[in-house]
């Protein structure tokens, strides 16, 4: 099943794509949060949905992010062993982890503000995983059943911020609009095999990455069940799984980054695609 939210900015309402088509459920679901990932919502909507009595939605509507604000939103950084070698940093010996706020989520074709006073906006095409079950110490091989899918994101960075200006790498990952998911969440039953996921992501057209889920470092299991020995995770809450090479800092031979009125157009197999257009702070 793929869950979506469609409606003017903050007047979201939980809809569904079946097929091709869009439906309406806010008359089965009140909201697409914790409380809705937290119990069985999911097989109880679905069959509801066998039940009939949808109405579908014209296709042209906004989508918001597939989820209403979660309580967190965990990164993984340096995941892709391409991406750490762009990078020149050494592959981790353990996963990198720091919050994205949970403000800066947007719509999928939502546009981007270039933050003020910032001279390095980059990009980030990732995979980000919904938690479906609280989740806390929790084994590998029983990670699994604390997820409920999974979401395109892309995990906009101001590098000076996050590398120039000292402190948590929280400053560069935070402002608004730069957490743009969907255009849905993909309930896990959708995607065969998480961990080899294509994903892709242009520039003005361009194609900047062109990756592989295959080439984590950390894979999807491990991730949830290592962020659990530090924290809680909870029921709607997002982490983000890293990126593959070809971001803007990551350029040869200089890095470059995003402008006023550059368009920029991401995609994950099984995940969908979304397009951003970015645009100055004013």
């Amino acid at each position: 099943m793929k869950l979506i939210r469609y409606g003017a900015e903050g007047q979201e309402k939980p809809g569904v794509i079946i097929g091709e088509k869009y439906y309406d459920v806010s008359h089965l679901v009140n909201e697409y949060d914790e409380q809705f990932f937290s119990g069985n919502a999911i097989e109880e909507l679905k069959q509801k949905i066998a039940e009939g009595n949808l109405q579908e939605i014209n296709k042209d509507v906004r989508l918001g992010a597939p989820l209403a604000r979660p309580s967190k939103i965990v990164c993984v950084g340096l995941n892709y062993k391409d991406h750490a070698a762009e990078t020149n940093m050494p592959i981790p010996s353990e996963p990198i982890l720091f919050f994205k706020a949970t403000s800066a989520i947007v719509g999928p074709d939502d546009d981007v503000i270039i933050p003020k006073n910032s001279t390095k906006t980059d990009w980030e095409v990732e995979l980000a995983i919904i938690i479906g079950k609280k989740a806390s110490y929790v084994e590998p091989e029983d990670a699994f059943d604390h997820i409920a899918g999974y979401a395109l994101h892309n995990d906009y960075s101001e590098r000076a911020f996050q590398i120039e200006r000292n402190g948590q790498w929280v400053k560069g990952k935070s402002a608004d609009t730069f957490a743009p998911i969907g255009p849905f969440i993909a309930t896990k039953d959708e995607i065969e095999n998480v961990n080899n996921l294509k994903l892709w992501l242009k520039v003005n057209g361009t194609l900047m990455q062109n990756g592989n889920t295959s080439n984590f470092i950390f894979d999807v299991a491990y991730i949830v069940s290592y962020i659990s020995q530090f924290m809680t995770l909870l029921p709607g809450d997002v982490i983000s799984t890293g990126t593959p090479a070809g971001v803007g800092m990551g350029q040869k031979p200089k890095a470059w980054y995003l402008q006023p009125g550059d368009v920029v157009e991401l995609g994950i197999e099984g995940l969908g695609t979304s397009k951003q257009n970015i645009k100055s702070y004013s």
